[in-house]
């Protein structure tokens, strides 16, 4: 019986260690940069104020979400995504060994001879 507790209490730990050791992958069009946040929706980056899109999202270094508002308020090295060059979307907070880590290389389109599709306009509201 004290076997199989031991046995069992060793498998439980191995597999804790395992999911601790883990590689994030980043996606190709990723940027990196010092970001300080300020306020709700709004992070300065590299020292320019940016704003985050409405369903943003923000991963610490143990990548769970994290909300603006509970981040401190000193810089942080991070990699992040980019919606039409102005507002940012995903953002991952590194840890010093993906922050020394070259950032990946853009991933060329699989269509090069077709550009992409212009975004659709904003909705107009008839609404009075």
């Amino acid at each position: 019986m004290r076997i199989q507790h031991f046995l069992i209490s060793c498998f439980l730990f191995a597999t804790t260690l395992s999911a601790q050791a883990f590689d994030r992958t980043f996606p190709g069009n990723v940027k990196r940069g010092e970001m300080t946040p300020t306020t709700s929706q709004a992070i300065l980056v590299d020292g320019k104020p940016r704003t985050l899109t409405a369903g943003a999202r923000i991963w610490n270094q143990d990548n769970a979400i994290e909300m603006l508002a509970a981040l401190p308020g000193n810089k942080m090295v991070v990699n992040y995504t980019e919606i039409d060059g102005d507002e940012i979307d995903r953002i991952w907070i590194l840890t010093a060994s993906e922050a020394k880590q070259k950032l990946p290389k853009p991933v060329a389109s699989p269509f090069p001879l077709f550009p992409p599709f212009p975004p659709l306009p904003a909705p107009v509201s008839t609404f009075k």
